[in-house]
């Protein structure tokens, strides 16, 4: 028997529906509502948050270095582009381009929640026969819930500054040695970091699957990238609060003054 062929219909005219022209979806749209353009979205926006979560743990690492070294890192921050650009621009920029980035894995998680729900006891089409994060993976909804509840709060913390009733504008160093001194916060960031670890690890892990590089002889490196990404994260933040209880960060012996900011739409802190 011969095999039908399929008709070219790119140049072909707007299907009707009952006499009135459908409307073709915009590609990326129609993209984004089948299960493989969700775990692309998934995946991507994955990419972009731990990249901005590696650099912004490396950036506050110059906390160690004294508080002239991370004012000027946030300085540098502020400043990015200039004359390009206004002061601040490039900073909201970036933080803008963060913002949807982390609505759209949101969003994303969330459509393939229930679109998993609905296809049950259909699973993954690749299989999950070696399942690295198992733990992770049950609790990753809950991990994401306390990220996001953590991400307000630090924002309100040691960006905003409503959270923290010391808060200077302009001195990151400052601002961290005063938010970390107090116990419970303390607490917070470390508890915060810790889900964010689990979040991590199952994210790195499960985005190699979700782009299509799924493959059992690179599950090994696969795993071992995600636990040492996780750790090196966890470690590098959580070291933070830790340091400052224990007194080895601290503004007994401040050598610069704080930071000064009068400038009405300045940028409150650089590296939140």
């Amino acid at each position: 028997m011969a095999t039908p062929t399929r008709r070219d219909e790119s140049s072909a005219p707007t299907p009707t529906v009952s006499g009135l022209a459908r409307v073709r979806t915009w590609w990326p749209l129609a993209f984004y509502r089948s299960a493989v353009g969700k775990k692309w979205v998934m995946a991507v926006t994955g990419v972009a948050l731990l990249g901005y979560v590696a650099a912004h743990m490396v950036g506050n690492l110059k906390v160690y270095l004294g508080p002239e070294e991370i004012n000027t890192y946030g300085e540098f921050l502020r400043e990015l582009l200039v004359p390009l650009l206004p002061r601040t621009v490039t900073l909201w920029v970036l933080r803008f381009g963060l913002g949807v980035a982390f609505l759209a894995h949101i969003h994303a998680a969330y459509a393939l929640t229930r679109v998993n729900h609905r296809a049950r006891p259909t699973g993954y089409a690749a299989g999950r026969d070696y399942v690295a994060a198992n733990f992770a993976s049950r609790t990753m909804r809950w991990s994401g819930v306390i990220v996001g509840l953590y991400l307000v709060f630090h924002l309100a913390d040691l960006t905003w500054g409503s959270a923290n009733p010391d808060f200077v504008r302009g001195d990151p160093y400052h601002n961290m040695v005063r938010s970390f001194e107090r116990p419970a916060v303390a607490g917070v960031y470390i508890v915060a970091n810790l889900a964010l670890g689990l979040h991590i690890f199952h994210g790195a892990w499960s985005l190699f699957q979700s782009l299509g590089l799924n493959h059992p002889r690179f599950n090994r490196w696969r795993l071992g990238f995600a636990r040492a990404f996780a750790v090196v994260i966890v470690v590098g933040n959580t070291s933070f609060p830790v340091m400052v209880l224990a007194g080895v960060v601290d503004e007994d012996h401040r050598s610069t003054p704080r930071a000064h900011v009068t400038a009405p739409f300045e940028d409150r802190e650089p590296s939140g």
